[in-house]
């Protein structure tokens, strides 16, 4: 009776702790969605209306204007969001994490199906907004500079993803780095790779913000390199992190206090020695005294 009481009471336990899981996947996974709408709806927003000429209250927007689009709104999504599900917003960053062993391969089917969905949501709402003209520049999708070879195009993305990751790993997993600094690294991070690829393959660095509006927009220029480079460069970021992050930097306290540790250790061993002579000869003499009884 009581093994039957008992292993009710595991199988509820077992059901309970399923269906928080699933419960939490669901919540963060929809964290993601909403992170990666705003992302990619703000940031091609700006780069269509810069391809089309649109002025607001002056010229139109540029290239510094694009970038700076995607990094600002980035800021407050991971301000926002960071708490929820990490704010990842980009299939690179989940992988690269989950490949540093930073986040649990289990969530990763959901977080990538959320910043897919996110971004084609946010490729529609950007052509309800503007209308077809939106469409005729493909909803900001990006694609390869006129001369620009695939391989350079799968580098710059992945360079991009290297970069972003990279700074994630180190803002946002490691212990030292002070609470509250991570997003606005994060935010300007991405900015600085989006005018470092913009010339070449207009700087995505993020499968979900070009493949967004690719799909919707039905046109996919080299789609392969904007998806395998920036997965293969976050996983580089990562590790490369994982392996970099283990040093400290260096200060003169820090030199003071190995220094103290090691001749601590120094005078104890010595300490040691001393005190298993005297005991070697105690014992000697011990021994030589019961000899001449």
């Amino acid at each position: 009776m009581t093994t039957a009481i008992d292993d009710k009471m595991r199988g509820r336990e077992l059901h309970g702790s399923v269906s928080s899981i699933g419960k939490n996947m669901a919540l963060t996974a929809l964290a993601e969605l909403i992170g990666t709408y705003l992302l990619v709806l703000v940031g091609t927003a700006v780069a269509v209306a810069a391809g089309l000429h649109k002025n607001t209250a002056g010229p139109a927007y540029d290239s510094l204007a694009i970038a700076l689009s995607f990094g600002l709104i980035l800021i407050p999504i991971v301000g926002a969001l960071g708490q929820v599900s990490g704010a990842h917003v980009n299939p690179a960053v989940t992988l690269g994490l989950a490949a540093a062993g930073k986040f649990p391969w289990l969530y990763v089917p959901a977080y990538l199906g959320a910043q897919m969905i996110g971004g084609v949501a946010a490729s529609f709402t950007l052509w309800a907004a503007f209308g077809g003209s939106a469409y005729g520049a493909h909803l900001g999708a990006p694609a390869p500079a006129h001369g620009a070879t695939d391989l350079q195009v799968f580098l710059i993305e992945g360079l991009i993803a290297f970069m972003l990751v990279f700074t994630v790993m180190a803002m946002a997993t490691d212990p030292r780095v002070p609470a509250g600094t991570a997003s606005v690294a994060i935010g300007f991070v991405l900015a600085a790779g989006v005018l470092l690829g913009g010339p070449v393959s207009g700087g995505a660095g993020n499968p979900a913000r070009a493949l967004g509006p690719m799909i919707v927009a039905h046109t996919f220029p080299t789609w392969y390199t904007y998806t395998g480079g920036p997965l293969i460069g976050g996983v580089i970021g990562a590790w490369l992190y994982l392996l970099v992050g283990q040093g400290n930097a260096p200060t003169f306290q820090s030199l003071i206090n190995r220094a103290t540790v090691r001749a601590r250790a120094q005078t104890n061993g010595l300490f040691r020695a001393r005190q298993q002579i005297v005991t070697h000869a105690s014992r000697a003499f011990a021994n030589d005294s019961l000899r001449g009884f």
